[in-house]
């Protein structure tokens, strides 16, 4: 871990902006496409980058936006990685989208968001929060194994739970699914079926697969031949070099997929969740007089 002063920490348009207070994880996902080299990462992918100021940067910019809008974070790097428990960044960030009357949109595979469920529930009665889960694999064991470092999935669920509790919408990512390891029907149906018993508002799926780059491809692979032997040739075999790989039961579990959502009235394709995730309500989006 090492600390930066940034220059700026405020991404997007009007209508949505962006954050990341880390750069880098520490959860080990041997998917992750954050280590793909077009990130030009200049340290080593564990060793996380702390932007020391984003509380004050942020506070800053908010206090300039003529509009409020959602806040989005997580998408590059997980705010709630091990070292937040006691950096505390991204609970300063919250506190900061808070008194500025901003909505939030946080992603994460980690429990350690229940921590600042406080905050967000307050955001979500002042303005709008929505919370983003990704839920990629049911099995304990294999989890484990395809994301060592972060709590496993029957934990997010009960994070999705308590979320549920405090009325604040949540949206899962089911998102990447592995072809030949938790690319079944089985898997799929028992999560989503985690995802109506918790009444989550949308599902992102991008077609059932997975996508692999320079970078993120030589990790992954290295992570098949430690605990799939063989897997890494099956592959290359069938993909080469491919960015996309869709599941060879891509078609089906698309079909379970679009049923169950269907079904029970989950928003089910990226275009909806994003639009549910990025709308501010118009109440809070008009230009205030005070600040014309």
């Amino acid at each position: 871990m090492h600390f930066v002063y940034a220059k700026g920490i405020l991404t997007g348009s009007d209508g949505f902006c962006g954050i990341n207070v880390y750069r880098g994880c520490s959860h080990g996902c041997v998917y992750c496409d954050s280590r793909s080299k077009c990130y030009r990462f200049t340290h080593p992918f564990e060793d996380i980058e702390v932007k020391q100021n984003a509380p004050e940067l942020l506070d800053a910019a908010l206090r300039s936006k003529r509009k409020k809008c959602m806040i989005g974070t997580g998408s590059m790097s997980d705010p709630y990685m091990h070292c937040e428990e006691t950096l505390g960044l991204t609970r300063r960030c919250l506190e900061v989208i808070l008194k500025n009357g901003f909505g939030v949109a946080v992603q994460t595979k980690s429990d350690r968001i229940l921590r600042d469920i406080d905050l967000l529930s307050e955001i979500n009665r002042t303005a709008k929060c929505v919370v983003q889960v990704t839920l990629t694999t049911y099995d304990d064991d294999l989890c484990s194994i395809l994301e060592p470092n972060v709590c496993n999935t029957k934990r997010r669920i009960e994070v999705l739970e308590e979320m549920q509790k405090r009325g604040i919408p949540t949206v899962v990512w089911l998102t990447p699914i592995l072809p030949f390891i938790n690319d079944t029907a089985e898997n799929i149906t028992a999560i989503l079926n985690e995802c109506v018993r918790m009444g989550v508002k949308g599902i992102i799926d991008f077609g059932m697969g997975m996508t692999l780059r320079e970078g993120d491809r030589e990790y992954y692979y290295e992570a098949l031949d430690k605990h799939f032997p063989g897997m890494k040739e099956r592959y290359i075999k069938r993909y080469g070099n491919a960015y996309e790989l869709p599941s060879p039961n891509a078609q089906e579990l698309k079909g379970i997929f679009r049923d169950i959502c269907k079904t029970n009235g989950i928003l089910s394709t990226p275009e909806e969740c994003f639009g549910f995730m990025q709308e501010m309500p118009e109440k809070y989006t008009q230009i205030s007089l005070f600040d014309m």
